[in-house]
């Protein structure tokens, strides 16, 4: 599956999609929307408590954050820092976090 995944060479993105706790399910899916949105994901950070996917667009990352919600049931958190501001524009440059952490389901 992840030989499918379109990945950058330099580490430039717009975005984080923080996958918490560790999920396969949702890291496919994740890789399949990036591709599917002509998106591509810059590096892939495993860590014990969960996984973090760096994506090139920051829009893309939360189209796919509202999915996840919409696919997976869970809590999404949406946020975003100043990362830079444009020379030319004035304007601030943001990059974005979005973090997505499944709801386990009780048994009965």
């Amino acid at each position: 599956m992840a030989s499918e995944t379109i990945y950058r060479t330099d580490q430039y993105y717009q975005a984080i999609i923080q996958i918490r706790p560790k999920d396969k399910e949702i890291l496919a899916y994740v890789r399949k929307q990036v591709k599917k949105k002509g998106a591509e994901i810059s590096k892939e950070v495993f860590h014990k408590y969960g996984i973090d996917v760096y994506v090139t667009d920051q829009k893309v990352a939360r189209n796919i954050g509202q999915r996840l919600k919409k696919a997976f049931k869970g809590e999404l958190k949406i946020t975003k820092k100043i990362f830079s501001r444009d020379r030319q524009t004035s304007r601030d440059i943001y990059r974005g976090t979005i973090l997505f952490r499944r709801i386990k389901e009780e048994s009965s």
